[in-house]
């Protein structure tokens, strides 16, 4: 069984960071890629970055240059650093782990709420 859980979500004004961390626990071979999507309210659940084991990373163009995407391996654990915060960055953030074990899987957290206030 693996758990994924969120931290560091919470109320900024626009203009304004806020750092996301998503720590990743229990039996598996390895951590292939972690990432975040976002779901705004009326809205899909749309990719905001993603970053493999190696440290290679993609984002969505709307976060380009604002939010940055690391990675602990050793701790199993993602961050999202947002600066530049803008009212359209307000949703729910979800973290997700592709995880190897016996088989290959995605497992997601709760969600932890952003929310920007102009």
């Amino acid at each position: 069984q693996v758990q994924v859980v969120e931290s560091g979500g919470g109320l900024v004004q626009a203009g304004g960071s806020l750092r996301l961390s998503c720590a990743a626990s229990g039996t598996f071979f390895s951590i292939n890629v972690m990432g975040w999507y976002r779901q705004a309210p009326g809205k899909q659940r749309d990719v905001v970055a993603h970053i493999t084991s190696g440290g290679t990373t993609i984002y969505a163009d709307s976060v380009k240059g604002r939010f940055t995407i690391s990675r602990d391996n050793a701790k199993n654990m993602v961050y999202l650093q947002m600066n530049s915060l803008k009212p359209e960055d307000t949703a729910v953030y979800y973290c997700y782990a592709d995880v190897q074990y016996v088989t290959r899987r995605d497992y997601w957290g709760q969600g932890t709420q952003v929310t920007v206030s102009s």
